[in-house]
């Protein structure tokens, strides 16, 4: 039966990569330097578990890092093991980094996985749901519920979920179902009453509901209890398959692959990533996740079909999606979240387009989201230049946006008020393709000049220019430079950086990056910024090697999100063995190892996860300035990524003002004093958290906050409480 079925319904596949792009030659490195990436990435992803089991941090809010893990975990998957499984497929002997060979480092992923899983699991059932229960609020079982509950969930059943289920049966005139990514499926195995066949049968649970149903909520005194859409759905079957006897039942999610980097660059790029999307969606199946009892006869159904080995199945701990608990956030206890936090708005950036621009004229600015407003300060930048009169022309690069972008907005406005408007629309941003052809189709409806970048590249960095005719009648170019994307919502929940400059060398080589961007000008002298593919690199091997000159002196600070680019790492080894002091602020994965005696003694690597994630990108050379202080700092798009420094278009400015460097070290001071969310890591690739110094535990985002407040407290006059 199993294999009949199989055979007619087979999705269709997407067509497999004949060339493995980019590929290290490993022969050439040396792989006792460098930690897996992949394995370092599940390092990240299990810091990140720890804040939800970490009992310091405010209930609701570990439920919500436990659906973050969740949520990062499926991406992984779809990008990364996805990827490995490709090239597995084209040689299994390729290698990893570190020497592994594919499949080594595809049995070493998926033990992680299952330890990590098997943790979260364990801490949701022992200590969170526990926790949860102690603020009258419970996940309740089937057998939990009361007469009056199961008299209320049946009649949800029939009012909210009959209505829409569809049971899909499967046999030889009804072929398997399509079963779209990270969907959540009932498997059953049924049969006729009197016959021995036994068949399968597939319930969708439906996601645009919510997966958690409130059976009971007394307001005044906050007793919530839950049971899941799941369990009612799995407890009406019988509704659904009348007549039928119901053998066993499975709950099931599976992953689809998105590894997808266009080979073919041809002449109609929205065409290739529209048809690309298409083949996403029924791309192959690379896992399944099962919940409860495992059903062998299920299990080796749906293996056969969706083409799946023992290696792609991993039994759920305790729930198959833990974002489904989000409703929980909803809830109006205050107590169980972080205290609110709204960014402030800069007093000295005003609502007058001529004051706005003059301040930015004046002298640099530096700004550090969420910390400051991201509304009042980027968004004010470009909605004053699309309603300034005298502003001539805008420029900016849309890597991702929201789905009610204001930028997109203030485009449209000044282009249909006859301004030059140039966009660059890169729509090869992984899983916001979609959202990017819309913004780029409405940009062009309203007259604005839209790009997608340069073929062979992805356009990553963060820049807006605004060409403004002053009243003496002269041009004067601003910038904003900044390491996060234009969008609005991930403002508030990313750390970013931005700098506003009127510097006229900077602007002037920023003109000409927007030159190559839309005219393919191969302009590659950059004096000032830092343009990948051009002169990054280079640059930054530079200014690592003279700091090598001052020994013991030297000193080097890096803060990025991902780092695993060899030639800069074996140049920061060299630097470790020169004396050079090094610290890397590293959120996400590291694949250089620190504190390896005689290779990296000098090296140190922190990360940090807390309620914000960090996001900018800042790096500080001392260059043998007697003050720290007074070192070269410089910010932008840009990790030490083989990606960012070779294959993608990204920025990073020079720091030129005192008083910002000033802010910077004071930045970069607060993070590595930090003994609530830092974590250093250990030679052989693992991490320890810091503890605490102190009975305060202040962690870098409770003491930016605070300092925000305070600066906005003195500059209005307000005593600060």
């Amino acid at each position: 039966m199993a294999k009949t079925i199989a055979k007619k319904s087979t999705s269709t596949r997407t067509r497999k990569k004949k060339i493995i792009k980019n590929q290290l030659n490993v022969g050439t490195i040396d792989t006792g330097h460098f930690v897996d990436r992949e394995i370092a990435w599940l390092e990240f992803n299990d810091r990140v578990l720890a804040q939800a089991l970490d009992e310091r941090n405010p209930l609701l809010e570990r439920i919500r890092f436990l659906g973050i893990y969740n949520s990062n975990l499926d991406e992984f998957y779809m990008k990364r093991v996805g990827e490995i499984k490709r090239k597995i497929e084209v040689n299994p002997a390729l290698q990893s980094l570190n020497g592994l060979t594919l499949l080594q480092e595809f049995e070493q992923i998926r033990n992680k996985i299952n330890e990590l899983n098997k943790k979260m699991g364990d801490g949701f059932k022992t200590t969170i749901k526990a926790d949860l229960v102690k603020n009258n609020i419970s996940l309740l079982e089937w057998k939990d519920l009361t007469k009056e509950e199961l008299k209320h969930t049946g009649q949800f059943f029939k009012d909210n979920l009959f209505p829409i289920l569809t049971p899909l049966a499967v046999d030889p005139s009804h072929p398997f179902p399509f079963i779209s990514n990270l969907s959540t499926s009932l498997g059953i195995m049924l049969r006729h009453p009197g016959q021995e066949e036994e068949l399968f049968a597939r319930v969708k649970i439906p996601k645009m509901i919510p997966q958690w149903v409130l059976l009971y909520d007394n307001k005044e005194f906050k007793n919530y209890r839950f049971v899941s859409v799941m369990d009612i759905v799995m407890n009406h079957l019988d509704l659904l398959f009348p007549g039928m006897e119901i053998l066993a039942v499975m709950p099931f999610r599976i992953t689809r692959n998105a590894d997808w980097d266009p080979e073919d660059q041809n002449d109609d790029v929205v065409k290739m990533i529209m048809e690309a999307l298409k083949d996403r969606k029924f791309a192959e199946c690379i896992r399944l996740e099962y919940q409860g009892p495992r059903n062998e006869w299920m299990m080796s159904l749906l293996k056969e079909v969706l083409e799946l080995k023992d290696e792609d199945i991993y039994e759920a701990s305790e729930l198959l999606d833990y974002t489904d608990l989000k409703i929980l956030l909803d809830l109006d206890l205050p107590s169980l979240k972080f205290k609110p936090w709204s960014p402030v708005a800069p007093l000295f950036l005003s609502d007058d387009p001529t004051h706005f621009f003059n301040e930015i004229k004046r002298h640099d600015i530096l700004v550090h989201h969420p910390y400051e407003s991201f509304t009042a300060t980027v968004e004010k930048f470009i909605r004053m230049a699309s309603l300034d009169p005298q502003v001539l022309a805008i420029k900016m690069t849309l890597y991702r946006t929201g789905d009610n972008s204001l930028f997109v907005k203030s485009l449209i406005k000044a282009a249909e008020t006859g301004k030059q408007v140039v966009c660059l629309v890169e729509l090869q941003a992984r899983f916001d393709e979609e959202r990017n052809i819309f913004w780029a189709q409405e940009l062009e409806k309203a007259g604005v000049h839209v790009v997608y970048g340069v073929a062979g590249f992805k356009t990553h960095t963060k820049t807006a220019l605004v060409v403004r005719k002053e009243s003496d009648q002269t041009l004067c170019t601003y910038a904003h430079i900044g390491t996060g994307n234009y969008h609005s919502q991930t403002s508030n929940l990313y750390t970013d950086l931005g700098i506003f400059t009127c510097h006229k060398e900077i602007c002037s080589e920023l003109i000409q990056l927007f030159h190559f961007l839309t005219g393919r000008v191969m302009n590659s002298k950059y004096d000032h910024l830092l343009v990948a593919p051009f002169n990054m690199k280079a640059r930054f091997i530079g200014m690592i090697e003279r700091e090598m000159a001052f020994g013991k002196e030297g000193l080097i600070i890096a803060k990025m999100n991902s780092m695993e680019e060899v030639d800069i790492s074996e140049k920061l080894y060299e630097a470790s063995k020169a004396g050079v002091k090094i610290i890397l602020i590293i959120r996400g994965f590291c694949c250089l190892k620190p504190l390896v005696p005689g290779l990296s003694d000098n090296i140190q690597v922190i990360s940090v996860v807390g309620r914000f994630l960090e996001h900018s990108r800042l790096f500080y050379f001392k260059n043998g300035h007697e003050k720290k202080n007074e070192g070269e700092f410089y910010l932008g798009s840009a990790d030490w990524m083989y990606r960012n420094l070779n294959n993608r278009v990204e920025v990073i400015t020079p720091v030129l003002s005192q008083e910002l460097k000033n802010k910077c070290w004071h930045f970069v001071e607060t993070i590595l004093a930090d003994h609530r969310l830092a974590w250093d890591m250990q030679a052989d690739g693992s991490y320890k958290q810091r503890k605490p110094k102190d009975d305060k535990e202040t962690s870098t985002h409770e003491l930016l906050m605070q300092e925000a407040l305070r600066s906005v407290s003195t500059m209005s006059g307000v005593t600060s409480t």
